[in-house]
């Protein structure tokens, strides 16, 4: 009999196919007394399987390339770690073997992170699976991973390390369905990227039997097993539909009366480019540079350095707009060099902005690197800050800019409900807003972004939100200025029309979500978008936003 399981949709796109589990093993070594002489032998192993651990890892981010390369890249580092190899050794110069002394060192970090209440639990995730495959190499055990199979499949799992979804072949993995996650970690990011439909945060998925026949909806993050054949044409038909759309669906985005919203792709560097310009981008909403400091934790990489990356991409939008975030370490992103190591919440401590004021020297060289960058360009090059929580923060950065010498508009992002709240005050020293809906959802509803039992406050239509955005919007309008969202929720396209409805100016997201937002934006009329909007924020749940806003946008 068919039923249906609901989590969160992160990646568009309809799946029907079996179930395949994820192989799972039991990596914990046993316990076991080494003799003092074989101690070096032990350490010289377990360096060995770091150091390849660490190589295959960057190997596949060198295939994947894009975003998922940054990511694995930032794994391979982990597996690297000084302090985790030094306590590594500690363990087994007192008898442990490699692959203990692997397992407890990594644990032990591993307690301390989720100690610090989660705020680093994408890292705490990614740990889990270098310790892993750290273990399974000493042990001489394949690597638990995707399964075999020659039939195409969807795919299910706890979670899915980068490592895996990077490399999830298309043509066999229909989609994915995992029981923990959220719309921002690392898997729904990677999903989008690869254009395979996915749902995550659905609790006890992992109990669906093998075999079973289920279809997965990316966009409403329905899961439905044993569908009816009368449920199977109508989704198979719903993304025919789709996909016809998004064929005749090119140019600027706009809605059907004509209003123009840009839309625009968020990229991580150079690689994203290529994606970004084939889905028809107007330009770069959110250029993440963080990825290009994770090279290397201990040190900024050079101006020169920089210089190169962002003329790259800047390079690939003659006369389209390019918005540069700098650099936004701190958080589940920290660096050597730039974050406190001892912050109890350092989701509320020292990130974004605070640590670039903090350390004003690798702001002005990013800002200079900027400005050589768009030298001689015909692009028009905007900066902004992260982590704007006042004018205070607003002027400091405004500052910074001209005394770079930079010449472009300088913006901030709204990630912080102070922000929004006081967002015409803000605008007396920057010329736009961008709202990272992600850390603005983390910031309003005190939930992690990381955490999959808190995903529901996560969702990016939690009329709260919708409420904030309507602010910041209404204040840029009102200082004729500009108001884009760079976040996911402008990825999600019936979100993007009632966004649209609440006066943001511009839609940046992920290169794969470009066509189906242009598409339905298309479809509806500004006054249409502006009643779905309305809908939407008088609701009380996010469910109840996104079905009012469907109607009102259907005409029921």
């Amino acid at each position: 009999m068919e039923t249906t399981l609901r989590g969160v949709g992160v990646s568009h796109g309809v799946a029907i196919g079996e179930v395949r589990h994820m192989g799972t093993a039991v990596l914990e070594p046993p316990a076991k007394q080494i003799p003092a002489d074989e101690a070096e032998r032990e350490q010289g192993r377990a360096r060995q399987a770091v150091e390849a651990v660490a190589a295959d890892l960057n190997a596949r981010g060198n295939l994947a390339g894009g975003e998922a390369q940054a990511v694995l890249e930032a794994q391979a580092m982990i597996a690297q770690d000084p302090e985790l190899i030094a306590d590594v050794d500690r363990r087994i110069a007192v008898g442990s073997t490699a692959e203990r002394g692997i397992y407890d060192a990594f644990s032990h970090y591993r307690e301390l992170l989720a100690g610090a209440g989660e705020y680093m639990a994408g890292r705490v995730a990614d740990l889990d699976d270098v310790r892993n495959r750290i273990v399974a190499r000493l042990l001489g055990v394949p690597m638990p991973g995707v399964p075999d199979s020659d039939e195409p499949y969807v795919l299910i799992a706890r979670d899915l390390a980068p490592a895996d979804t990077a490399l999830l072949d298309p043509t066999l993995v229909l989609g994915f369905v995992t029981e923990e996650g959220g719309p921002t970690s690392h898997s729904a990011i990677l999903a989008r990227a690869l254009g395979v439909p996915a749902i995550v945060a659905l609790p006890g998925a992992g109990e669906l039997a093998e075999g079973t026949l289920i279809a997965v909806d990316g966009s409403t993050g329905e899961l439905f097993v044993d569908p009816s054949e009368e449920k199977k044409a109508e989704l198979t038909e719903a993304a025919a539909a789709r996909k016809a759309a998004l064929a005749t669906s090119i140019g600027p985005g706009a809605t059907s009366d004509g209003h123009k919203v840009p839309l625009l792709a968020n990229v991580g560097g150079p690689a994203d480019v290529p994606a970004a310009v084939e889905a028809g981008a107007e330009g770069v909403g959110l250029f993440r540079t963080e990825f290009l400091f994770l090279d290397d934790s201990k040190k900024a990489p050079s101006e020169e350095k920089q210089v190169e990356a962002y003329r790259k991409v800047l390079e690939a939008f003659p006369e389209g707009r390019v918005v540069v975030r700098v650099l936004d370490a701190g958080a589940d992103k920290p660096l050597e060099f730039l974050t406190p190591v001892d912050e109890p919440n350092p989701a509320l401590g020292v990130r974004g902005l605070r640590s670039l004021l903090d350390h004003p020297d690798v702001l002005r060289t990013q800002l200079t690197a900027l400005a050589k960058a768009a030298e001689g360009l015909p692009v028009y090059l905007e900066v902004m800050a992260p982590m704007v929580a006042d004018r205070t923060d607003a002027k400091a950065f405004a500052d910074a800019c001209r005394e770079a010498g930079l010449r472009a508009k300088f913006g901030a992002m709204v990630e912080i409900p102070s922000a929004a709240l006081r967002a015409r005050s803000i605008l007396q020293e920057v010329e736009f807003l961008s709202l990272g809906t992600n850390d603005l959802a983390q910031y309003t509803f005190a939930a992690d972004r990381q955490v999959g039992a808190v995903s529901r406050l996560q969702d990016p239509w939690q009329p709260a939100l919708l409420d904030l955005v309507a602010l910041s919007a209404e204040a840029a309008k009102a200082e004729g200025k500009s108001c884009g969202v760079c976040g996911e929720a402008a990825s999600d396209p019936l979100l993007a029309c009632v966004l649209t409805g609440l006066g943001v100016t511009s839609l940046s997201m992920g290169a794969a979500s470009i066509p189906y937002v242009r598409a339905t934006l298309a479809k509806y009329t500004l006054a249409q978008c502006e009643r779905a909007a309305a809908a939407a924020r008088a609701a009380d749940t996010a469910h109840d936003a996104r079905i009012a806003a469907q109607a009102v946008l259907s005409g029921e």
